[in-house]
């Protein structure tokens, strides 16, 4: 009995024809109308009732039937397996990551997934997050190191692994360092300093400023979150920024609060939801989902990418 013998079987029956089933396989009828009989003498039984219009299973061969097709399935997962081994050994993956993020240890990832898998080619791109979402939406890249603005484009998913506030950022000197908390409202005539357009938390201000009823004054833009605290630091401007960053410059800077409604910036992992994702894309995302799982916020940490609650929230922004 061969493989081919039960192939021939399943696509005449589904056919009920020699002819049909001979053209669906790319082969002559009178090679299938011989192997089929091979295959009824191995048996001892006829399988196939040849004496009407169209060719229907006999007893016997309606109870083979659901073997042959078990069979063919079996194959074919078996090729399946072989062809994702393949491609896991010799495929390749595109990443995209935020500008100038330094918050992800994304080169450990990297360099733990090329030991594992090292003939995968890895491709990495840096990029603003919607740049690097409109790569995951076609097809370009396979995973991506994102900040969240307000939406979650549609048929991307996403793990928050970054989730903490957005602060204003003023050298010790200028006027505001006293306060500790400043309403949003409050920063509408002020000179803002802010990562660019395209960018999660830049999305996150205009969107949270549009709401109060106003266009955030962004005097000096930079893409990098490091130097839009040095500008603040110099006495420049009003930094928006996460709240870490901020507190990584205790010498120069004075963080304030930004109430009603607060901002909160958040950083993930994007991916496809749906669509063609080879072996080794698939790899490195359950490798990446795995790694940055651990819980929490204010910092690293994990989520399903919806909006942190409370009315006083803005909804989610990013820190790249």
């Amino acid at each position: 009995m061969e493989i081919r013998q039960l192939e021939y079987l399943v696509a005449v029956v589904d056919e009920a024809s020699f002819t049909r089933a001979a053209e669906r396989l790319h082969v002559t009828q009178p090679g299938v109308s011989a192997q089929l009989r091979q295959l009824e003498r191995e048996l001892g039984q006829p399988l196939l009732d040849r004496s009407g219009r169209a060719v229907r299973p006999t007893q016997a061969g309606t109870a083979v039937l659901p073997y042959a097709r078990a069979a063919l399935q079996a194959v074919a997962g078996a090729r399946l397996a072989v062809d994702e081994l393949t491609g896991l050994v010799r495929g390749r993956v595109a990443v995209g990551m935020v500008t100038a993020c330094s918050s992800l240890d994304l080169a450990d990832l990297l360099a733990d997934f090329h030991r594992a898998h090292p003939a995968v080619e890895i491709t990495l791109v840096e990029a603003g997050s919607d740049r690097l979402l409109a790569g995951l939406q076609d097809g370009c890249l396979d995973l991506a190191f994102v900040g969240l603005g307000p939406r979650v484009p549609p048929g991307i998913e996403v793990q928050v692994v970054i989730d903490e506030p957005i602060v204003a950022a003023v050298a010790r000197c200028h006027p505001l360092a006293r306060r500790r908390s400043i309403a949003l409202d409050g920063l509408r005539e002020v000179a803002l300093i802010s990562l660019p357009p395209g960018t999660g938390l830049r999305s996150c201000l205009d969107d949270a400023c549009a709401r109060v009823g106003f266009r955030p004054r962004v005097a000096l833009e930079a893409s990098n979150l490091d130097l839009v605290a040095r500008l603040a630091g110099r006495g420049l401007g009003v930094a928006v920024l996460p709240r870490s960053t901020a507190a990584a410059r205790p010498e120069e800077l004075h963080p304030i609060a930004i109430t009603r409604p607060r901002l909160r910036g958040r950083m993930a992992l994007a991916w496809r939801g749906r669509g063609p994702s080879g072996p080794a894309a698939r790899a490195l995302i359950e490798r990446a989902r795995t790694a940055f799982a651990s819980p929490g916020s204010d910092g690293p940490g994990g989520g399903d990418g919806r909006p942190p609650g409370g009315e006083d929230d803005a909804g989610p922004g990013q820190p790249g």
